[in-house]
């Protein structure tokens, strides 16, 4: 079998540190594409500070709601599975988050916007009308604008934590690991904020960014971003970063 090409692995030779809590999609592809990859998860997440009581109010009579947005694979897997059989729609923010929402929900969702984006995912969903009652599940750090982006619309909105991040302290030798490499690859505002905390200012070389909103926390950080995905996902991301330092060894 002849060897891979330069064109079929670009990131060969590069070494590419992620940060989410478990490695996922990311990952596999970054590695697909030749990377080595290095995982140093920077935040973990928990039940919210009320152990998920308001949460868990809100599902107990999900059938008052026409919709429920969830804006991560985490909000999914908490939140969806108690959706299953109740006749309100769905929308996310994501292809991973939708391929988690359809696996816990036994159908695909009604609403997953083209640009990942919570702003795209509100302009994506149909005008409330009648069905205006929503549940808006997020993490504890969540952007507000989301909600008051919905509430603009004319949504009703009620809003629960589904789960909190919290920092996980890297060690010693995976932070020497996370500062060695090529590139440091941010999928999110929270891991960006996560590395400052954990980490401080100080990145490798590149520092790619998924998408705008993660770019202005970067920014409020101190993190210099090198690079921003003009697709704002997972595949998106990798393609940025083969564009800026791929190519092979």
């Amino acid at each position: 079998m002849p060897a891979d090409t330069p064109t079929e692995r670009p990131l060969s030779g590069r070494t590419i540190v992620t940060t989410r809590e478990r490695p996922g999609r990311l990952d596999s592809v970054l590695a697909a594409l030749g990377a080595d990859v290095v995982h140093v998860p920077l935040i973990e997440t928990t039940d919210p500070t009320d152990g998920g009581r308001a949460l868990r109010t809100a599902l107990a009579d999900i059938d008052r709601f026409d919709w429920v947005i969830v804006t991560s694979p985490v909000g999914a897997e908490r939140v969806l599975p108690s959706v299953r059989d109740a006749a309100c729609r769905v929308g996310v923010v994501g292809r991973r988050t939708a391929d988690v929402a359809a696996h816990a929900l036994g159908r695909e969702v009604d609403v997953v916007p083209r640009r990942q984006t919570a702003a795209d995912l509100v302009a994506a969903l149909p005008e409330p009308g009648r069905t205006r009652r929503l549940l808006l599940a997020q993490a504890d750090r969540a952007d507000p604008s989301t909600r008051e982006l919905l509430e603009a619309r004319g949504f009703e909105v009620t809003a629960v934590v589904a789960y909190r991040t919290v920092l996980r302290t890297p060690s010693d030798r995976e932070r020497r690991a996370a500062l060695d490499a090529d590139v440091v690859a941010f999928a999110s505002g929270s891991a960006v904020t996560a590395w400052r905390d954990a980490i401080g200012a100080d990145t490798p070389p590149c520092v790619a960014s998924i998408g705008p909103t993660t770019t202005a926390v970067a920014l409020g950080c101190g993190v210099k971003v090198s690079i921003t995905a003009t697709d704002h996902s997972v595949e998106g991301l990798a393609a940025a970063i083969v564009h800026s330092v791929g190519g092979g060894s």
